[in-house]
């Protein structure tokens, strides 16, 4: 019972939760792996649903992981799959328990080490095993991606591979509901930056450029209200908005402003969707100034200013300088940290560690050429040394 590597059948309405039931009917199966978030599932209220139905198969539980998937609880994760063979694969949760899913499900049934498969020293020959996933935050997109993250330390890899695609993402927005503003407020902006990232990438394409639009309509027009004042309906446009930007990253990645986030997140301890949104509005103002000299995109500096445009218009605004103070506006607006010097981060030593880190696989979807130098000179910015 492997994974299809076709687009995976999506439920995305109030009560999808519901569904899951028939999907595991449909699909013949009773050994079930199970992987939780277990305060998200208790408190969004997805265990009111599925424990009746749960408790007449036999389950796999795994949970107890940390905060972004580490190494140490994927090979965990592993050993328990590989001892109790499974026929299908649940993951319930936000990004961490979905992409602890999808690796479990992968490096599980291949014969390399989880290391070496994580690390990318070797690469997985067989399919994973095919899965649902239930996501109970808007804004990470996992549900719709074919890659996962992993952490050895505080190094970050990412492994894809087609047949990681979900085969079922179950969406319901009445498990956000119960979501603290802080939570809604970070993968919001996770979702939203995503979108933006997605239309400046090299790796776009006229579909990514499409779902990225409408995320970015969705998230710019909701996201605010759903941190502040949550409704039916801006818990509904998030869980879109969430899904859309997964859908156009899965064909066109990430780019500048998320390959910059991940030592905020690890060192600084910022919530990933805070960590990218820090310098979203300054990739923005960069690659603007993109021309032909500097121009990684194949088609040219004139279709990525085209693609630039498309992003401010998508925000209301008349000018580059516009769509930068209102995505500034909107993430501090909701908590975000205003500036690196909120974060403690004033020195060059430290903007440098910050460049150094840099995920170079990511600054090559970047659409205007960037180096390290650069990168501290961009993120120096409005800062005024120690």
């Amino acid at each position: 019972m492997y994974a299809s590597t076709e687009s995976p059948a999506v439920l995305l309405c109030e009560g999808a939760i519901r569904t899951v039931e028939r999907l595991i009917e449909n699909r013949g199966a009773s050994r079930i792996f199970l992987v939780v978030d277990e305060d998200a599932y208790r408190f969004c209220g997805a265990a009111d649903v599925l424990q009746p139905l749960l408790e007449n198969l036999h389950i796999t539980r795994f949970s107890g992981f940390q905060p972004n998937p580490k190494l140490v609880d994927i090979e965990r994760g592993i050993d328990l799959f590989r001892s109790h063979p499974p026929e299908l694969l649940i993951a319930i949760g936000g990004g961490t328990a979905i992409d602890l899913g999808k690796l479990i499900s992968f490096i599980g049934n291949q014969k390399d080490s989880p290391r070496d498969i994580v690390t990318g020293v070797t690469i997985g020959a067989v399919d994973s095993l095919s899965m649902i996933a239930i996501p109970t935050t808007a804004g990470t997109g996992s549900e719709a991606t074919h890659f996962a993250v992993a952490y050895i330390g505080s190094e970050k890899y990412s492994v894809a591979h087609p047949s990681m695609l979900p085969a079922h993402a179950v969406i319901d927005p009445c498990l956000t509901h119960s979501l603290p503003a802080s939570i809604t407020a970070a993968t919001g902006l996770d979702a939203f930056c995503q979108a933006i990232e997605s239309i400046w990438a090299v790796g776009s394409t006229d579909e990514s450029i499409e779902y990225a639009s409408a995320a970015i309509e969705y998230a710019y027009s909701h996201l605010f209200t759903s941190v502040t004042a949550p409704t039916r309906e801006s818990r509904l446009a998030m869980c879109r908005a969430s899904h859309l930007a997964g859908k156009a990253i899965n064909i066109s990645k990430t780019t500048a402003p998320h390959a910059v986030s991940y030592i905020l997140t690890s060192k600084y301890k910022v919530p990933h969707g805070f960590a990218v949104a820090m310098t979203l509005s300054k990739f923005l103002a960069f690659n603007a100034c993109v021309d032909a000299d500097s121009c990684i995109d194949g088609r040219g500096h004139e279709h990525v200013q085209n693609r630039i445009s498309r992003i401010v218009s998508l925000l209301g605004a008349t000018s580059i300088q516009q769509a930068c103070h209102l995505i500034d506006e909107l993430k501090v607006s909701i908590g975000c940290p205003a500036a690196f010097a909120d974060l403690g981060i004033t020195r060059h030593d430290q903007l440098s560690e910050i460049a150094a880190s840099v995920n170079v696989q990511r600054m090559s979807n970047n659409p205007r050429k960037i180096d390290h130098p650069m990168i501290v000179q961009l993120l120096s910015q409005g800062l005024h040394f120690d």
